[in-house]
C-alpha cells in the first residue's frame, strides 16, 4: 500500500488526524479575506461580458503577421472608440471582437481590417449577435441558478437536515463568488462556456460536501447516549476518514481543466477555452476548499448550539476531568468502558441463550442415558449466572 494509501487507512480509522473543526475561526477568516477580495475585485473591475450577453460583431482573419495588440488598437480606430478585444488564434489568425457594433458598422470595419491587417476583405469571417439575444440568456441563467439553489436546499434538508442545508447553500455561494471574483480580477470576458463552468462546479462541489454529511450523519446516531466526544469531535472525524478521498477526486479532476487552462488556452492559444476551463479550474479549488474548511466546521457550530449537544460537552468535560481527576489516560478509560460493556453483553447473551423448557441443572429425566447425561453436563453454562442473587435472575 503506498503511503497516501496508508495514511487514508489510518485517517478513516481514526489514529491519527488533524482538528479541522478546532481551528475553524481560522479558515472563517481566510474565507471572508478572500470573499472581499474577490468583491471588491467584481465592484472595481466588473465583469467584461462577451458579445453573446451585451451584443456586437466577431471577426476572424486568416493568418496574419499582425499582433493581437496591434489588431486590437487597429480593429477600435476603424470602429471609431468601440471596445475590441483580439486574441491570436492556433493557426495565425485573428479573432476579433467589437462590442456593440450594429449590422450596418460592420461592413465598414470589417474592409478598414482587410486594408490595415493586409488580408481580403472577402476571406475575413463576421458574425454578429443582437443584444436581445444576450438578456435571453443571462435571465435564463439566472433563473436556472436560482431554481438549482432551491432545490439543493430542500433535499439537504430533507435526506440530512437544515442546519447541513444551510451550511451547503453558504459553502455554494462562496464558491460563486470567489470564481466571479477571479473572473473579474483576471479580466477573462463572460460567455455562455463560463456559465456552464459554473454550474458544473455547483454539483462538484455539493459532491465533497455531501460525501462528509453522510459520514457525519452515520457517526452522530445516538450521539447523546455516550460521553467520549461531542458532536465537533464526531465531525472532525468524518471529515479526516473522507479526507484523502476529497483531494484525489480534487486533483484527478484539476489535472485535465488546468491542461485546458494553461496548455489549450495558454500556451497554443485557443482563447476560447478559457472561458470554461478557468471557471471550472477556480471552481473546483473553491467547491474543495469550502466542503473541507467551511462547510463541516459551520455545521458544527450551529449544532453546538443545541440545547443536546450541549448538555452533551457538558458531560464530556466532566467525565474527562474525572479521569484526569484519577490519572487514567483516555486511551484506558476507553479500553475499561469497553471491556465492561463486552462483559455486560456477554453476560446478557448467555441469559438468551438459555432455552424456556430446558432441564434443571443436574437433573436428567427417566429415560435419560449415560450420553445424554454427558451431553447435558457439557451444556451446562460454565459459571453461575445466579451466583449471589437470591432468585438466581438479574434485578
Amino acid at each position: 500500500m503506498s503511503r497516501l494509501g496508508s495514511l487514508g487507512a489510518r485517517l478513516y480509522r481514526g489514529e491519527v488526524g488533524y482538528d479541522f473543526v478546532a481551528k475553524r475561526k481560522i479558515w472563517y477568516g481566510i474565507s471572508i479575506l478572500i470573499t472581499i477580495t474577490a468583491i471588491v475585485g467584481l465592484a472595481v473591475r466588473g465583469l467584461h461580458m462577451g458579445i453573446e450577453f451585451s451584443g456586437g460583431a466577431v471577426f476572424t482573419t486568416p493568418t496574419t503577421s499582425v499582433s493581437a495588440d496591434e489588431a486590437r488598437e487597429k480593429a477600435e480606430s476603424a470602429a471609431e472608440g468601440h471596445t475590441a478585444i483580439a486574441q491570436k488564434l492556433g493557426g495565425g489568425g485573428l479573432r476579433i471582437q467589437i462590442s456593440d457594433l450594429d449590422t450596418a458598422a460592420a461592413q465598414p470595419v470589417q474592409e478598414a481590417l482587410a486594408k490595415d491587417l493586409g488580408v481580403q476583405s472577402s476571406k475575413i469571417n463576421t458574425q454578429l449577435v443582437g443584444p436581445s439575444w444576450g438578456e435571453e440568456i443571462a435571465k435564463k441563467a439566472w433563473q436556472g441558478l436560482a431554481i438549482f439553489m432551491i432545490l439543493v436546499v430542500i433535499y439537504l434538508a430533507i435526506a440530512f437536515e437544515w442546519r447541513m442545508a444551510l451550511a451547503a447553500l453558504i459553502a455554494l455561494i462562496h464558491d460563486l463568488t470567489i470564481t466571479v471574483g477571479v473572473y473579474a480580477l483576471v479580466g477573462f470576458e463572460v460567455t455562455p462556456g463560463t456559465v456552464i463552468g459554473l454550474l458544473t462546479i455547483l454539483g462538484y462541489s455539493l459532491y465533497d460536501t455531501v460525501v462528509v454529511f453522510d459520514g457525519l450523519r452515520e457517526g452522530s446516531k445516538d450521539l447523546t447516549k455516550q460521553t467520549r466526544y461531542t458532536y465537533s469531535e464526531i465531525a472532525n472525524r468524518s471529515l479526516n476518514s473522507t479526507l484523502v478521498r476529497s483531494i484525489n477526486t480534487t486533483v484527478v479532476a484539476l489535472l485535465p481543466v488546468g491542461a485546458l487552462l494553461f496548455i489549450g488556452g495558454g500556451l497554443l492559444g485557443a482563447g476560447m477555452l478559457n472561458d470554461i476551463s478557468l471557471a471550472l479550474f477556480v471552481g473546483l479549488a473553491a467547491g474543495a476548499y469550502s466542503s473541507i474548511f467551511i462547510a463541516t466546521p459551520l455545521v458544527a457550530d450551529l449544532k453546538e448550539r443545541d440545547p443536546q449537544m450541549k448538555a452533551l460537552a457538558k458531560r464530556v468535560r466532566a467525565k474527562r476531568a474525572a479521569v484526569a481527576a484519577r490519572g487514567e489516560s483516555s486511551a484506558e478509560s476507553e479500553a475499561s468502558e469497553d471491556a465492561r460493556g463486552t462483559a455486560d453483553a456477554e453476560e446478557d447473551a448467555d441469559e438468551d441463550l438459555e432455552p424456556e423448557d430446558a432441564t434443571p441443572a443436574g437433573v436428567v429425566g427417566p429415560r435419560s442415558t449415560g450420553a445424554a447425561r454427558d451431553q447435558a453436563a457439557r451444556n451446562q453454562p460454565s459459571r453461575n449466572r445466579g451466583r449471589g442473587r437470591p432468585s438466581g435472575k438479574r434485578r
